[in-house]
């Protein structure tokens, strides 16, 4: 997947628990983990605002592209390294 989501970073810079957050946007834990997880297909502009508003930063810290030769190259790396 080429969109990369970097909430994990930020809410480590602020010590912040999935939890605590969670509750401050407005979303269940456990969609904060398909969030993180890179399982969702879509964000919601309001809920990307609110994010961006409870961790003070910008969409760009939370989000990131990823060309998609350099994620199958990253895939194809750790499976090789599996075997």
């Amino acid at each position: 997947m080429p969109i990369v989501v970097r909430i994990d970073v930020e809410l480590a810079k602020r010590k912040m628990s999935v939890g605590e957050f969670a509750e401050k946007v407005g979303l269940t834990p456990a969609n904060v983990a398909v969030l993180k997880n890179g399982r969702a297909k879509a964000v919601r502009f309001s809920t990307l605002e609110a994010m961006c508003e409870v961790l003070d930063c910008q969409p760009g810290d939370l989000l990131e592209w990823i060309p998609e030769d350099t994620t199958e190259q990253h895939v194809s790396a750790r499976q090789e390294n599996k075997t």
